[in-house]
């Protein structure tokens, strides 16, 4: 008898890289361009971005699409498996909203300023 794999760990696999679900949410409106997505997701390098976008894309998350302008054109969407996550995301934040940000303790900096 063989086990199944979990689907739960099959979505954990694909979504749990650190920049996964904020490019996802990115690309959850529109298409974006390399350099758009790179300045929305601060702090990420040019070379982690690329390596995610490409893992994206061999998932079927992520399309890329190559105008043939010159200089080249390159823009990412989410394809209909990745709109799927979009729900997902969207009770991210608002579990987020509903027991992290709002219940957060205060920093420690803001507390001692209240104080």
């Amino acid at each position: 008898m063989t086990e199944s794999p979990c689907p739960v760990g099959c979505c954990a696999e694909i979504i749990s890289g650190k920049w996964t679900l904020l490019i996802i949410r990115d690309l959850a409106e529109e298409r974006a361009r390399f350099c758009e997505l790179e300045r929305s997701l601060e702090g990420i390098s040019p070379r982690t971005l690329s390596l995610r976008l490409r893992a994206l894309e061999e998932y079927g998350i992520v399309e890329r699409h190559t105008y043939p302008e010159v200089p080249p054109r390159v823009e990412y969407a989410l394809t209909e498996k990745g709109q799927a996550l979009v729900p997902l995301i969207d009770d991210m934040r608002e579990y987020g909203r509903r027991w992290l940000v709002d219940d957060a303790p205060p920093a420690p900096e803001r507390a001692t300023a209240a104080a």
